[in-house]
């Protein structure tokens, strides 16, 4: 456990941010979770013992860890962004029954040839959100 904490504390001096308890606390409960939780998930999650932050704390927390590269926001459906730790490029699965979340491997899918788009565009990256039924909700 304490090592885990001194590897947070060390990432974050790495990328120029000062450690604060927030910062510190946001990273550590994103690196803990596969759910790409909202800002709501998070503060309720760090306020679930002890109500010691608020939303606008999260905000600027997240803003700081995207900035420096820790943390990616993802837009999975309209309004609602949600954030991950996993910074590498991957995919995702989500269930549109349940709302459930999943990464998927950036090799499960082959190349999409961005050389391909109309003359006058140039794609630089991309990301594939595959929608559909988790095997908890498909009913045989």
């Amino acid at each position: 456990m304490q090592q885990q904490a001194n590897a947070i504390v060390q990432t974050l001096k790495a990328r120029g941010l000062r450690v604060t308890p927030q910062r510190f606390a946001v990273y550590a409960n994103l690196l803990s979770r596969a759910d790409h939780p909202t800002v709501e998930q998070i503060l309720t999650d760090l306020n679930k013992d002890f109500p010691v932050s608020s939303q606008a704390t999260i905000y600027s927390s997240l803003q700081a860890l995207r900035e420096v590269g820790l943390v990616r926001e993802v837009l999975l459906e309209e309004g609602v962004s949600r954030y991950d730790a996993k910074v590498e490029p991957h995919h995702h699965f989500c269930c549109r029954q349940c709302g459930a979340i999943e990464d998927i491997a950036w090799n499960n899918f082959q190349c999409i040839e961005l050389k391909n788009l109309r003359p006058g565009l140039r794609g630089e990256t991309y990301e594939v959100t595959v929608q559909g039924l988790c095997d908890r909700c498909i009913v045989e």
